[in-house]
């Protein structure tokens, strides 16, 4: 499967190798942007995992550039943790999270635990694909069948296992997810359950004799 891309966003090139240097170890593609304007460019073409925004960029800084893509359809639901080197207390935050964060970290931060938190969204990241490509099969079966609802049964096997194989993982990951403090995450997670109820559901009723 292809890597997922997380998009660092910092006007400071060592703030930007530093973030690099920390999340190398996820084995994922890292972006660059050096402003909120590059930004935003970025996100017209490529689908990311999670952005790590800096606040304090000149020009437009990381709220701005976080208003911009949660205005746009493609990018609004793309996880942003905001990063800051100024903490102005808790209105500051607020603001963070009003702008649409899900989580607000002050620097210098914890390497291993801002590498967990990306880790997190990542795996939620990857999770979705693999339910948009089992969906998709779905819709190519009932195109080619004239859309009769029902699937021969090795095809429907097929389809089931793989769909278990995905609610396996996701079951391990929401276990690894539970009682977490970031309602971000949480409800992030809680989407995929849904999604992934919804296709069991009419994977089920393409059975042979279902009705």
């Amino acid at each position: 499967m292809q890597k997922a891309k997380i998009l660092l966003v910092d006007d400071r090139p060592e703030n930007l190798l530093a973030l690099e240097a920390i999340l190398s170890a996820l084995d994922q593609t890292l972006v660059r942007a050096a402003s909120g304007e590059e930004a935003l460019k970025a996100l017209l073409t490529d689908d990311f995992a999670v952005i790590l925004l800096d606040v304090q960029m000149p020009g437009m800084d990381g709220f701005e550039t976080a208003a911009h893509i949660k205005r746009r359809e493609r990018t609004r639901d793309i996880p942003i943790i905001f990063l800051t080197a100024i903490n102005h207390g808790p209105h500051h935050t607020f603001r963070g999270y009003a702008a649409g964060a899900v989580d607000y970290i002050s620097k210098p931060f914890d390497p291993w635990v801002l590498r967990a938190k990306v880790s997190v969204f990542v795996d939620l990241y990857v999770k979705n694909c693999q339910l948009k490509e089992q969906a998709a099969l779905l819709r190519l079966q009932l195109e080619a069948g004239g859309g009769e609802p029902v699937l021969g049964g090795a095809l429907l096997g097929e389809l089931s296992a793989r769909l278990a194989a995905v609610e396996e993982q996701a079951e391990a990951l929401g276990k690894q997810l539970d009682g977490a403090e970031d309602a971000g995450v949480a409800a992030t997670a809680a989407h995929l359950e849904r999604k992934l109820v919804g296709l069991r559901r009419a994977l089920d009723a393409m059975r042979p004799g279902s009705s």
